[in-house]
């Protein structure tokens, strides 16, 4: 690089006497330049950590760690999706760099079924799933031919379907164990018709089934906190294995933006508060498995 005066020959030699408002315009000059050459050029900033999550109480909570995170100098960026397939396939092909919507057993079906590179980091809270219905308030006053909603993903309907043998509902095959499909089921003495749907989506679908299985914080996103805590039956909020995970490429597991961001998360009291909201102020409905195994820890 040439020195500022090899290439501005209009300036004095060095150690020439200026007059004193020459010398400021100079000086002014001078800074310009080098504010605008690549030895005064800024570091560009980082690139913020992206986090792909599901509307309702993940988003929302990790919004609320995003903001903390970034009064900490660690910038995030909150990216939405409204279906249980593009987090991953997103996440396995770099466009983000953490997802925040998939427990382990949902997790394990991904990577099974498309061979994902990704690998759970940390718990996050563990959410009820409960059998709703707008029309009926015992599962005895269900009519023979009760349409019934379930997930359409091979997990969450094993889910689903487990729930609906324990309503005494339906029997299931011997030995499907966690992961049962329509196929499995063994007896259906109600002849229920039963809708595969996609599962953000059976809070919208309930208006027009007798019967779906629904995630109580999916309804208090849509206005209906009345409903999230009126399941005719709750699958329990004591499996580890449908806890919420943040959830990252193998290669990028050790990444300390994420160890700092779930650290935010998990620690932070604005978190716990967004997440008791969500769920309509219902402890039944939810647990945040990281508290207690801190306390056994």
């Amino acid at each position: 690089m040439k020195h500022f005066h090899e290439q501005h020959p209009a300036l004095p030699p060095a150690g020439s006497a200026l007059p004193r408002r020459h010398a400021l315009l100079w000086a002014l000059a001078a800074t310009a330049f080098c504010a605008a050459s690549p030895a005064g050029a800024q570091t560009p900033a980082p690139a913020p950590l992206r986090i792909g999550v599901t509307p309702g109480s993940l988003a929302d909570s990790v919004e609320v760690a995003a903001k903390e995170a970034r009064q900490q100098g660690l910038e995030v960026q909150v990216i939405e999706f409204t279906d249980w397939t593009t987090p991953n396939t997103a996440l396995a092909a770099g466009d983000i760099d953490l997802n925040y919507f998939q427990h382990q057993a949902f997790l394990n079906n991904a990577i099974q079924e498309r061979g994902y590179p990704l690998v759970s980091v940390a718990v996050g809270l563990l959410p009820n799933i409960g059998l709703y219905s707008l029309k009926v308030q015992r599962f005895a006053d269900l009519k023979d031919g009760a349409r019934v909603g379930v997930a359409n993903d091979p997990v969450n309907q094993g889910r689903g379907l487990l729930l609906l043998q324990k309503a005494g509902l339906i029997q299931l095959k011997p030995g499907v164990g966690d992961r049962p499909g329509l196929n499995d089921i063994a007896a259906n003495p109600r002849k229920l018709r039963f809708s595969e749907i996609e599962g953000p989506q059976l809070v919208r679908a309930l208006d027009d089934l007798d019967l779906a299985q629904g995630y109580p914080a999916h309804f208090v996103n849509a206005g209906r906190p009345q409903v999230a805590g009126s399941a005719l039956l709750y699958s329990g909020i004591d499996d580890l294995n449908y806890a919420i995970r943040f959830v990252a490429r193998k290669d990028r597991a050790q990444d300390p933006r994420i160890q700092r961001f779930v650290q935010i998360y998990q620690q932070s009291p604005a978190v716990r508060t967004r997440i008791h909201q969500s769920f309509a102020g219902n402890d039944r409905l939810y647990s945040l498995p990281w508290l207690s195994q801190a306390r056994s820890g």
